[in-house]
């Protein structure tokens, strides 16, 4: 054979032997594709982890599929349709690149609300990543009305403290003028008690505001109640020769802390006066309604529009705050009757037409007669 046969044949068999091995590759790759992925399996005793945790734990595999879930992520809304939100799968992608354990404060949707979330995600195996999520959606709410809160009660203080030292200045300049003193004497006691009375309310409203029942629990007669929110308006009244009509049509009895009760009615007693006209009259009855008890007070006032009437519970609000100022309105007396309803498991509901007057109607459960006797207050 010569040396050009030889080579000849090399050539043939090394073509054949390449053309075989790139077929054989090219079959390794489409059966590699065809071929499923291996399942991550979840290591053991993860699921007993996820079951006993307070946060919301998810289990994400390699194509971002939910494995499993704990029940509060289920009742969070954390999983649709076994997948994350957006905002969550790119912490997961992050840390599915360097294996790095990553937490942010998010927000998400979660099909019902927007939630503030803080998320921490790390790595659990190979392909398993971890997702732990705290709901900080009722803290954050709190915060702001906080905040708000702090921001309204310095404000609102600023202006009795504000008064007082102005008056404080113009008596000591009109210490030559007696009836200037008196005058001035008698604005600082007003300013005086003003700020007293903003004081107590907003002591009543921080421990009314978890909106949980008072430890001191007793059964209270509802007339007694009426009769010591009307005799505290009394004074009032009278400088307005305003009637005050109390009409109860049972023995009526409530269950809960009495000087909470006592609060709420006579707030809104104390508002049907201060913002009735002159030479009206204010009227106050209660009811046996089903399990309940209602205590209404009407006024013949100002009323209130339609557009404001989902405004009037909030801190400090005022339907009308020149009026609230010259009246001493506080702005707090309706939230204190709302927190201390949802304390004592009843509602506030009210009825106003501007330039008509307005119904106050504060929903109570009943005591019953078979309860123990010996708790009467």
């Amino acid at each position: 054979m010569d040396t050009s046969a030889g080579f000849l044949i090399a050539g043939v068999v090394g073509a054949t032997i390449g053309a075989w091995t790139t077929y054989l590759w090219r079959f390794s790759e489409r059966r590699r594709e065809t071929m499923p992925e291996p399942v991550a399996e979840i290591p053991p005793g993860a699921e007993t982890v996820l079951s006993v945790l307070s946060s919301s734990a998810v289990i994400v595999d390699s194509a971002d599929t939910v494995l499993q879930a704990s029940a509060p992520a289920v009742a969070m809304g954390l999983v649709r349709s076994d997948r994350l939100p957006e905002p969550v799968m790119d912490l997961v992608h992050q840390v599915r690149r360097d294996g790095q354990v990553r937490e942010a404060e998010l927000s998400i949707g979660t099909g019902r609300r927007n939630a503030h979330i803080h998320a921490r995600v790390a790595p659990l195996t190979s392909r398993l990543v971890v997702v732990l999520v705290d709901d900080r959606t009722e803290a954050r709410r709190v915060d702001a009305i906080r905040r708000d809160f702090v921001a309204n009660v310095s404000h609102e203080l600023k202006t009795p403290i504000g008064a007082l030292n102005l008056l404080a200045e113009a008596v000591a300049e009109a210490k030559d003028d007696p009836e200037a003193v008196v005058r001035f004497a008698d604005r600082m006691q007003g300013e005086s008690e003003r700020l007293t009375r903003l004081v107590q309310q907003i002591i009543d409203l921080s421990r009314l505001q978890n909106d949980t029942a008072s430890d001191d629990q007793a059964v209270v007669k509802v007339a007694e109640l009426i009769a010591e929110a009307a005799e505290h308006s009394a004074t009032e009244a009278e400088r307005k020769k305003i009637e005050i009509a109390v009409s109860l049509r049972d023995e009526l009895f409530v269950q809960g802390d009495r000087a909470q009760l006592y609060a709420a009615v006579s707030n809104l007693v104390e508002n049907a006066v201060r913002y009735s006209q002159d030479e009206s009259k204010v009227s106050v009855s209660a009811e046996a309604a089903d399990d309940n008890v209602r205590i209404s007070v009407s006024d013949r006032g100002i009323g209130i529009s339609t557009e404001e009437l989902d405004r009037i519970f909030e801190r400090f609000y005022r339907v009308d705050p020149a009026r609230a100022r010259n009246t001493g309105g506080t702005g707090l007396g309706l939230s204190i009757v709302k927190h201390v309803a949802a304390s004592h498991g009843g509602s506030v509901e009210v009825w106003s037409e501007p330039g008509s007057g307005s119904t106050f109607t504060l929903v109570l459960p009943a005591w019953r007669n078979d309860m123990d006797e010996e708790k009467l207050a």
